[in-house]
């Protein structure tokens, strides 16, 4: 049974960027103006080493990767304000306010675990409403001593909020904060922020693709009752353009047309929302609207290097 439970938890607890807020995003576009100024051009070769560290691992990799003549302290003292002016800018992953709000609903322990400092972790969540006060915890790396993948910052988040490490649940995007939870003794699941390397977090007790499958029934917690039919409705959003070429894969697989819709323009619109097969209605010029699946993804099969469109139109041909 797909939602067999798995263990019986009472309290979670969460990490912040990558898991409920979409950083990653404003990490390479500052990355990207900065590294000019040094006659470097961001490629993201770095975001790997950098998800889930601390603010000074990260600069170290930084400084490493692209050989900036420059030591790590001054990194951090150059870039920090690049990143501060961007706070305001960052949205919530898909998922984030729908998890928070169902467990601050039902009177589940939240707590807040962040390798970031504290202050930044209140900037941040203060351009959220309601998020700040559904945390019974809020802790920052620099409120431990070693920061994630030691377990110290989950063990005092379990304490602070006066549970046991083994009636807990981690939710974390990133390999340290998983290593992190486990050593705590923790259950830990996984929603890796980083396309296409959920087979590397398998030391997670479950990998999911989004906050918006998570079942918190399978931890004993109260189940989400918005999904009709194993589907779960969505705001709707739009996306649209002309049909480009590709390589004709999905008909020879599939059996059917599908249609590759061009992803100029709509980059940040697809960050904005997770991979996976969305259904809805297409409007093509000349014949009409239809019902429609669309296939939102890196398409691990093919090996996509970036996201695509896909989608396949039900017309009915009546003669």
């Amino acid at each position: 049974m797909a939602n067999s439970l798995r263990k019986v938890v009472s309290s979670v607890i969460l990490d912040l960027d990558g898991t409920l807020l979409n950083t990653d995003g404003i990490v390479s576009d500052v990355l990207k103006v900065y590294l000019v100024k040094y006659g470097k051009q961001w490629e993201g070769k770095t975001a790997q080493r950098i998800v889930g560290k601390t603010p000074s691992e990260a600069a170290a990799a930084i400084v490493e990767d692209y050989e900036l003549p420059i030591p790590t302290d001054t990194l951090m003292s150059e870039i920090y304000p690049l990143f501060c002016d961007q706070w305001g800018s960052i949205k919530a992953l898909p998922g984030a306010n729908r998890l928070i709000k169902h467990l601050r609903g039902h009177g589940v322990k939240m707590a807040l675990a962040s390798n970031s400092p504290r202050a930044n972790i209140e900037d941040k969540i203060s351009y959220h409403p309601g998020w700040k006060e559904s945390f019974s915890v809020i802790i920052g790396g620099d409120q431990v001593t070693a920061g994630k993948p030691s377990p110290e910052i989950f063990l005092e988040a379990a304490k602070r909020l006066n549970s046991d490490p083994s009636s807990c649940l981690v939710i974390e995007d990133s390999i340290p904060g998983v290593m992190a939870g486990k050593a705590a003794g923790i259950e830990v699941v996984a929603v890796p922020s980083l396309p296409k390397q959920s087979h590397l977090y398998t030391s997670a007790d479950e990998v999911i693709n989004s906050l918006l499958d998570l079942r918190p029934e399978k931890w004993g917690l109260p189940p989400f009752q918005d999904w009709i039919e194993g589907t779960l409705p969505i705001e709707p959003w739009h996306v649209g353009g002309p049909v480009i070429k590709g390589f004709g894969r999905g008909s020879k697989v599939l059996g059917i047309p599908t249609a590759n819709l061009s992803t100029e323009g709509y980059s940040t619109l697809l960050s904005e929302h997770s991979s996976g097969v969305y259904f809805g209605w297409a409007g093509l010029s000349t014949r009409g609207v239809y019902k429609m699946v669309m296939s939102i993804g890196w398409n691990l099969y093919f090996d996509n290097t970036e996201k695509t469109i896909v989608s396949t139109v039900w017309i009915l041909v009546v003669t």
